[in-house]
């Protein structure tokens, strides 16, 4: 295990020392000679290189010790501390900002434009938690992700939620990847970045909206644990897909499982799969799996079909589409001095008719995405639901590999091979 963890640190090492050491600010802040005070950004300023490598570094010593305390130490307090830990260094400190969930976006961006580079930073960051989960799991949203920290912190008495709605809300984060990833690649806004609940509250500098979101979700997370994780997080849908095909994975009992049930109610975001004997297969059932598979590129058809039908209105997030309909529908904010955005284009020398046609162009754009985006949706849920007619022989309470977030409740609450356990097992030994 230590072998394979060294393995891989070296030789992702190997790649970033060389290229990162010689990367260079590509945009220098401007030197006035006027006197002009440039003022103070609201995000995060540019790194420098060599702090930009040691944030990837940090990132691969946490993701190797939670997989570590994960797979080989068992321990839920050494993941409970490294994400505090991940808490205070990528959360409060480097303030939400670079993000493995937000990386998505630029990802996609340098995808669908060429021109567009994409930081080796911003890449390592989207990279790295995704091979660790193909590895071993979701270690990423175990102990590293500020997010899913902060939200660990505040389970105060989790409730479990109807089977119905989880599935329900599960796909949430499908349908937020796909428009993250349409409204990146048109350049029209990072919505992720824009709509984190929780960056405000790591920069300590939030607007009376986010506040209001970013808080309830830490009321909602004291009873419904990690709700941003599961029935959100864009990323999570990346993470899910890796684990549940992941060469190792955190097991919950290290020797025979004795069917206590203190796992399951241990979970609190029900990802722990019960025994279950497989039924017998019956016609219905395989109809009902061969209906499922044919229904596939139907909602894949449909999905994109309809998704394809609204891009007018999604397009009208992009600014350029609204400057242009503004222009269009109301000429007379020409004369107003205070639409900024107006005087901008106006004195900027281009013609409406230019604006037009550039706006015209996104919306194709927008129509195009609309066919990708909609078809990965109706791939998505069509597998889903293909899923749940594929039933599988369990004999132990065992991890959803895809569900399950490594945090360590269940190893901790597993009573197999401690001293207690032992004792008992000892005592009832003699007494027989």
């Amino acid at each position: 295990m230590k072998k394979s963890l060294y393995k891989i640190f070296f030789m992702i090492s190997g790649i970033l020392i060389p290229v990162m050491l010689f990367a260079q600010q590509r945009f220098p802040r401007p030197d006035f000679e006027s006197g002009y005070q440039v003022p103070s950004p609201t995000t995060p300023e540019p790194r420098s290189a060599s702090m930009e490598l040691f944030d990837v570094f940090l990132l691969l010593g946490f993701l190797s010790l939670v997989t570590w305390f994960v797979l080989k130490k068992r321990s839920r307090k050494g993941i409970l501390y490294l994400s505090i830990l991940a808490l205070l260094y990528f959360g409060f400190y480097r303030n939400g900002c670079i993000c493995a969930i937000g990386g998505i976006q630029n990802v996609a961006l340098a995808i669908a434009d060429p021109g567009y580079a994409i930081s080796l930073t911003a890449l390592a960051f989207f990279v790295l938690p995704l091979l660790f989960a193909l590895f071993a799991g979701r270690v990423f949203c175990a102990g590293v992700c500020p997010l899913g920290a902060i939200q660990e912190l505040i389970i105060l008495k989790p409730v479990s939620i109807p089977k119905g709605l989880q599935k329900a809300l599960g796909l949430i984060p499908y349908v937020y990847l796909g428009l993250a990833i349409l409204y990146a690649v048109t350049r029209t806004d990072f919505i992720i970045c824009r709509y984190d609940p929780f960056v405000g509250i790591f920069r300590l500098d939030a607007t009376y909206t986010m506040l209001l979101l970013g808080g309830s979700f830490l009321i909602l997370g004291m009873f419904v644990a990690r709700p941003y994780c599961r029935f959100l997080c864009p990323y999570a849908v990346l993470l899910n897909w890796m684990s549940a095909n992941s060469w190792k994975h955190l097991s919950i009992t290290p020797a025979e499982c004795i069917d206590c049930k203190l796992c399951d109610q241990s979970c609190p975001v029900d990802a722990i799969n019960k025994p279950a004997a497989e039924p017998v297969s019956t016609h219905a059932d395989t109809r009902r799996f061969l209906l499922s598979l044919i229904l596939i590129p139907v909602l894949v058809f449909l999905g994109g079909f309809i998704l394809s039908k609204s891009h007018i209105y999604l397009s009208r997030a992009n600014h350029t589409v609204q400057l242009a309909e503004l222009l269009i529908t109301n000429p007379e904010v020409r004369n107003d001095p205070e639409n900024l955005d107006v005087q901008a284009f106006l004195t900027s020398g281009k013609t409406l008719d230019l604006l037009v046609n550039e706006a015209a162009v996104i919306r194709r754009n927008f129509k195009t995405g609309g066919w990708w985006v909609g078809g990965f949706f109706g791939l998505a849920f069509g597998l889903i639901f293909a899923g749940k007619t594929v039933f599988r022989n369990r004999k132990d309470y065992t991890p959803d590999k895809g569900n399950c977030l490594s945090c360590g409740r269940c190893m901790n609450y597993c009573p197999v091979g401690k001293p207690d356990y032992l004792n008992l097992m000892k005592d009832g030994i003699k007494s027989n």
